[in-house]
């Protein structure tokens, strides 16, 4: 590919997307190399369960990519990822940080007990420390002193980008509501569902009906954001075809590939479980309900654990209408404001962290200007993303 190339002598890049979970982490990443001609951005996707969509989203992003084998095989002045799968093979200076809020998920199976992302295989994989390990929060040093004291050397506690970006973004929150096409006075319910056989993905056969059934068809509406995972797991047709009957109802199934943010922002409540986007909707003051908050699966240290003992948890024998009324009263912000300083430590400070980091590494200078955490764009309507699974195939319509 060298040959074709019109700038040559650029410092070299390389983001390693797992999964469609781990592009959209990196891409806020990325963006803090924008505008520098000094440097080139390659993308590659590694084999990975859940990496099927991988190749259409690199392409309809329009970036460079470049086959794993020939990505383990080329040296890079830089590698950044957000999952550990293969990271050992890459002949890159490795900087490597997670792709959800925190570190949430507790795994309990004989060969993979500990915190999801801070166990030493996550940390180190197949032995190899990465040039940088990047944490939101102080208090992840002291799990990592346990697991893989050799890592806390190389630790940058930089913040979450998708925290930044959210608390950047609230002050539009009405022009978001009007480009989704909600009215004035119209409530928008989020549903929000993890992945995995328990999380709230599994409750949506009988609580969306419910929903649908029991708040007033001219008041509410409901946007539906299902994990990545989840439709990589059972396929895209198949997650249309589950909740076919409930769109059109004033149910919208948000598609993995949008930016979930700024309907999270739209949100008057959150009915969610132990994973990331309902945790960074506690950032919005919206009233969180939890339907599911498996404590077998959630970090006992981290926010998820806190927002469990604290957001009501749903239940099936009430009315929703009444449940979602009684989480609006009961509502307070101060208690939300303790989990949303365990997300992060550095809020507002990512960006600037981040870039740091990143130049040092390539052995540049930094622009010199500061890295701005811009608000989100304007997302399209809801109706936008109407699905159907006829003879349409399961694609937006």
């Amino acid at each position: 590919m060298r040959q074709w190339l019109t700038l040559l002598g650029r410092k070299r890049v390389l983001a390693v997307v797992h999964t469609l979970t781990y592009a959209k982490r990196l891409l806020d990443i990325l963006s803090l190399l924008e505008a520098d001609f000094r440097v080139q951005v390659v993308f590659t996707a590694p084999p990975h369960a859940f990496g099927g969509e991988v190749p259409l989203f690199l392409a309809r992003l329009g970036s460079a990519v470049m086959p794993w084998e020939e990505a383990v095989r080329t040296p890079f002045d830089l590698a950044l990822a957000a999952g550990p799968r293969e990271l050992e093979r890459l002949q890159a200076p490795l900087v490597t940080l997670p792709h959800g809020a925190n570190y949430l998920k507790r795994l309990t199976g004989i060969a993979d007990t500990g915190v999801a992302g801070l166990r030493r295989r996550d940390v180190a994989p197949a032995g190899r420390l990465p040039a940088a390990l990047v944490v939101p929060h102080h208090a992840e040093l002291a799990v990592l002193e346990r697991t893989c004291p050799e890592a806390l050397s190389r630790v940058t506690v930089a913040g979450d980008p998708v925290y930044d970006r959210i608390t950047a973004s609230l002050p539009l929150r009405e022009r978001y509501r009007a480009a989704l096409g909600l009215a004035e006075d119209e409530k928008l319910v989020v549903m929000a569902s993890t992945w995995g056989p328990h999380s709230a993905f599994g409750l949506f056969e009988w609580l969306l009906p419910r929903l649908i059934g029991e708040l007033p068809h001219d008041g509410f509406r409901i946007a539906v954001l299902v994990h990545p995972n989840v439709w990589s797991g059972h396929g895209a047709w198949q997650i249309r075809a589950w909740l076919a009957r409930c769109s059109g109802r004033g149910v919208v199934l948000v598609p993995p590939e949008a930016d979930w943010r700024t309907v999270l922002i739209s949100a008057d409540w959150i009915i969610g479980d132990h994973g990331s986007v309902t945790l960074y909707g506690t950032l919005t003051g919206a009233p969180v309900l939890l339907a599911a908050s498996p404590a077998q699966e959630i970090n006992p240290d981290s926010p998820a654990a806190t927002l469990a003992a604290t957001a009501p948890a749903l239940s099936p024998t009430h009315s929703l209408a009444d449940q979602l009324v009684y989480a609006a009263r009961e509502y307070r912000s101060d208690d939300y404001a303790v989990i949303n300083a365990r997300i992060t430590s550095e809020p507002g400070r990512f960006n600037s962290h981040m870039r740091r980091l990143m130049y040092r590494i390539l052995g540049l200078g930094q622009p010199a200007h500061p890295p701005a955490t811009l608000p989100l764009p304007t997302p399209p309507p809801l109706t936008s993303w109407r699905t159907r699974t006829g003879g349409g195939g399961g694609v937006p319509s």
